[in-house]
């Protein structure tokens, strides 16, 4: 089977479906650990995906609302295999860890809360900013080079993130036009219509129902709304649903909240699964599967729809400059929240400790699993706690 470049896929579909199976159910470390391991097994180890083809992904990724790692993933199964590909690539990366924290979700109500998991997080939060640390810093070696001007974007966009703690689309956009003025300047492209309508077309999901009661309806257009405004990576979405499910609705409190988060950070796959998570506390197990559907859905069209156009004017001298201050700022992003997330999780010597060794190990040995580093930690936690 053929991509609309006429490029001949290495691999099956098959082989695909099983890939992102393996990497939803033992990918540790959110969308930062998530996109780099998606680099170094697809494009540097398999040669599945061309590095443009990945740089692409990663732009449209994070150009649109969603979740970055599970964005970057369908546009990954796209690639050779349109949209069953993506569709089935999307699916086979959120099933696994939607399983795991409905499962969770049960265990939690059932005992009343789970004690053990803040001993267990305290270790396996460490480890988790030691691997994305080495992951932020194989992607900033491949991707910025020895290019001033790329390295000059990634520099502004980690300081601007480190600094406002969170994610700017206009950032990203102005890198990208910087980048294409001085490297490629403008020609004349002709967009069709169509763009501009698969642009706009998932705005639509962008629904504000006031209801009352725990109603599915009332998830439904929650998480839509979650999954269709939210930009950046998966991390960004927690302070907006934090405003919704505590705040506005007072579906979960405090502490349930954050046992939410703390599932999502010690378990497998995309961090916006933790919306599965919530979503069974508030209406069992219908409420985690509208949940999790409403979210990812928007961020699934918002990948899908531009996919043609990506491919088909992504090798233009023009939109690959683009792309390529797109991805600087992308990077940028992502070793920022590397700064962001380490101060949230790094409170003591030994969560200094945990994540040096994480670093370090994955650094000198690079056959060494990282669910292996995530138990040895998350036992490591129980010790010390």
């Amino acid at each position: 089977m053929t991509n609309s470049n006429n490029t001949t896929a290495t691999y099956s579909l098959r082989d695909l479906i099983l890939y992102f199976l393996k990497l939803g159910s033992l990918g540790f470390g959110g969308p930062v650990a998530l996109t780099g391991y998606m680099h170094r097994d697809l494009v540097e180890k398999r040669n599945w995906i061309s590095e443009e083809d990945y740089k692409e992904g990663l732009a449209l990724a994070q150009l649109a609302p969603g979740p970055l790692a599970a964005q970057l993933g369908i546009y990954m199964g796209y690639v050779h295999y349109g949209v069953a590909g993506a569709t089935l690539a999307g699916l086979a990366f959120v099933l696994p860890s939607f399983l795991i924290v409905v499962a969770l979700g049960y265990i939690y109500i059932t005992w009343e809360g789970i004690p053990l998991m803040q001993s267990v997080f305290y270790g396996v939060a460490a480890a988790v900013i030691g691997i994305i640390a080495m992951s932020a810093y194989k992607l900033t070696k491949k991707s910025i080079a020895n290019d001033k001007i790329l390295i000059s974007i990634y520099l502004v966009v980690v300081a601007y993130t480190v600094w406002k703690e969170s994610e700017e689309i206009l950032l990203f956009l102005g890198a990208g036009i910087i980048y294409w003025l001085l490297k490629a300047p403008p020609q004349k492209i002709s967009f069709s219509k169509n763009v501009i309508k698969s642009f706009s077309v998932p705005l639509l999901l962008n629904t504000s129902v006031q209801t009352s009661g725990k109603t599915l309806g009332q998830i439904l257009l929650y998480f839509t709304k979650a999954g269709a405004m939210v930009f950046g990576s998966g991390l960004a979405i927690v302070p907006f649903l934090y405003g919704g499910v505590v705040k506005e609705y007072g579906w979960l409190n405090e502490q349930e909240f954050m046992d939410a988060v703390a599932v999502a950070m010690i378990t497998p796959g995309p961090v916006v699964i933790t919306v599965g998570f919530i979503g069974f506390l508030v209406a069992g197990f219908p409420g985690a599967c509208v949940a999790a559907f409403a979210t990812f859905f928007p961020s699934y069209l918002f990948t899908i729809l531009p996919a043609p156009y990506f491919r088909k004017y992504g090798k233009h001298r023009g939109i690959k400059a683009f792309v390529d201050g797109v991805t600087a700022a992308a990077i940028g992003a992502i070793s920022g929240a590397v700064i962001v997330l380490g101060k949230r999780s790094l409170i003591d010597l030994n969560t200094i400790g945990i994540a040096l060794l994480a670093a370090l190990v994955l650094w000198r040995f690079k056959k060494v699993p990282e669910p292996v580093i995530i138990l040895v930690a998350a036992l490591a936690g129980i010790l010390l706690r």
